[in-house]
């Protein structure tokens, strides 16, 4: 209601036309009551799919160029995050797009994220499409939406090589690129506004030269691109009305202001003549040039392809109705971005370790990469001298290889520094692993090698006094000890409960005693005793006379017979050979044990292997 009573006090005030802005909610209502009145409505707003008459569309529709992108790129599997309050014609294009030529799409609404907790639900969004291997992601969003977008991005570490990101608006320097332009992902998007074009150049230099003061926002050497919309908007309103005077039609609106709630309503005269002479405007204006078809919308436009390059946003190419996607060889995404190496100092990241890099003795007398020798120095002058360009050596400043720390996803090291654009090259003894290839690219290697476990040799211990019992485990002696005796215990029974053990005793010249008691020499002592001397194996003077004491006996003649042999072939081996036992066989027995400290070079691919 209020929007509409809005509209109705511009009409009563007897406006040639309006210019303004427009969202979902309100397009409708705007465009109706135009359309009745027949006041011409000029906005920079996104442009709207299907007829709406007295309505002048500054903004071009990005739809045909940003499918030629996607085509370009050979997108076939992609997410698109879109805005709900610009619209959802662009989206429905790409779905068109997408049923007819097989892609896989991925639409996410993030209009109506709350502002409370935008950051935490952007960040589990990228983590939800990490899960789904999408790399490839569309932002069709304005700046600021964008730019919180890309700060989570950065949060969570997906502004690294491998990602794409395409930004689906007309103003691609507009937002704060320089934090994702180090990181190594691949950032694409569309510019209206050409700083080249000569005409945009004096606006900026004539910009510049404004008090701040009254005019807020100057001294800028660069231009919102909803800005230069708007400012193209009164060009556009400037030349439609001069051409009107100059055809002397007269559309004055004195003592005819208009009534919108009439009913019916009363529609101005010459609402046609001012749509009319809007329509037919043709000039050059900060967004190029300016024309529109009978339906209000620009034609005859060319947008600027862009890519997020180390040096900063750089056109790649351009996009217009006629031509289509045009792309410069040299500077386009699959082109030689390492074109000009003669006319440029290549900034070589190395890491002191001996032999690789080393400082000479003198170096505090000499400058520049003088200073350093080593195998690594060698190859950098080498490659310099096949390439043809110049380099300088620069030491790591944290003095690390390169690890990303677990929760904010940050490089280090000598790949912290080729990831966020600070280094062109690394040439040290840097370890391939699958982290770091994600986000640089690795040459063939020039040694190879794997981990090594330096521990302290084990010093050789003196015998002790009951070193001789070392050939066997301490439970093996206890069973001995249990079994000797059990044995014994055994035979005396067996002993006690057989006749045949059981004798008269003799005298040593034949003659028996003249009682009649019987003896038996199986007694706990003597069985104890028979038992210790067949595991000795030095024999006894009396032996088992039943079957069942001399089964005892046998079985336990066997059972000595095989641990003495046992004990005799290890107690060989600890006199002839030095062992000595180690705790640490493997790598993956040092990081299973916490008795043993060690220790890694700090974000190296070994520590990274131990965690």
């Amino acid at each position: 209601f209020s929007l509409s009573s809005l509209v109705c006090s511009q009409f009563s005030r007897g406006v040639f036309a309006i210019f303004g802005f427009y969202d979902k909610k309100s397009v409708n209502t705007i465009t109706s009551f135009c359309g009745t009145l027949h006041v011409s409505f000029i906005t920079p707003s996104f442009p709207t799919d299907g007829t709406h008459p007295f309505v002048i569309q500054m903004r071009p529709d990005l739809k045909g160029a940003l499918l030629s992108l996607i085509e370009y790129y050979q997108w076939t599997k992609f997410a698109y995050l879109y805005d709900s309050d610009r619209g959802l014609s662009t989206l429905q294009a790409v779905l068109d797009s997408a049923a007819e030529k097989k892609w896989q799409v991925t639409a996410i609404n993030v209009g109506n994220i709350n502002n409370d907790r935008k950051d935490e639900t952007y960040r589990s969004l990228f983590q939800d499409l990490e899960v789904k291997k999408e790399r490839r992601v569309i932002l069709d969003c304005e700046r600021d939406k964008v730019n919180d977008i890309v700060d989570q991005v950065i949060t969570i570490g997906k502004h690294v090589k491998g990602y794409h990101y395409i930004i689906a608006n007309l103003g691609f320097t507009d937002g704060d690129l320089s934090k994702i332009q180090f990181g190594g992902a691949n950032v694409s998007g569309f510019q209206i506004v050409d700083y080249d074009d000569p005409l945009v150049s004096k606006f900026i230099q004539r910009w510049s030269t404004l008090e701040e003061k009254e005019y807020p926002g100057a001294h800028t050497s660069t231009i919102k691109y909803t800005s230069a919309l708007t400012y193209d908007a009164v060009q556009v309103m400037t030349e439609a009305f001069r051409n009107l005077r100059k055809q002397r039609i007269e559309i004055s609106r004195r003592g005819n202001a208009g009534d919108c709630l009439a009913n019916p309503a009363v529609p101005w005269g010459h609402g046609v003549e001012i749509e009319r002479a809007l329509k037919q405007v043709q000039v050059e204006g900060l967004t190029g040039n300016i024309k529109f078809d009978q339906n209000g919308k620009r034609i005859n436009f060319t947008i600027n392809v862009m890519e997020l390059k180390s040096t900063g946003p750089r056109k790649i190419g351009y996009w217009s109705e006629v031509d289509k996607m045009v792309v410069n060889p040299l500077d386009g995404p699959l082109g030689n971005e390492s074109s000009g190496l003669e006319n440029k100092t290549i900034i070589v990241t190395t890491i002191l370790e001996s032999p690789y890099v080393m400082m000479k003795k003198n170096h505090e007398m000499l400058e520049g990469n003088d200073r350093y020798e080593g195998y690594c120095v060698d190859l950098a002058t080498e490659i310099a001298k096949h390439c043809g360009f110049k380099y300088k050596l620069t030491i790591v400043g944290d003095g690390k290889y390169g690890a990303r720390d677990a929760d904010t996803k940050i490089w280090n090291g000598m790949v912290g520094e080729l990831v966020y654009g600070k280094a062109d090259i690394a040439i040290a003894p840097l370890t391939i692993t699958l982290v770091r290839e994600e986000v640089i690219d690795f040459s063939k290697p020039f040694m190879s090698l794997g981990i090594s476990i330096m521990i302290k040799k084990p010093q050789k211990s003196k015998p002790g006094v009951f070193s001789f019992l070392d050939p066997l485990a301490y439970e093996i002696w206890m069973c001995i000890v249990f079994a000797y005796i059990g044995v014994s215990v055994v035979l005396f029974l067996v002993s006690r409960f057989s006749p045949y053990e059981w004798h008269t005793e003799e005298f040593e010249d034949g003659r028996e005693t003249q009682t009649n008691e019987s003896t038996n020499e199986f007694g706990i002592f003597n069985s104890l005793w028979f038992s210790l001397g067949a595991f000795m194996q030095q024999g006894c003077d009396i032996s088992p006379r039943s079957l069942s004491g001399r089964i005892v006996g046998g079985v336990w003649w066997f059972f000595t017979l095989i641990i003495i042999s046992s004990y005799t072939a290890n107690l060989a081996a600890f006199l002839t050979v030095e062992r000595m036992v180690s705790p640490i066989e493997s790598a993956e027995d040092l990081s299973k044990q916490t008795e043993i400290a060690y220790g890694t070079l700090d974000s190296g691919s070994t520590k990274e292997f131990f965690r």
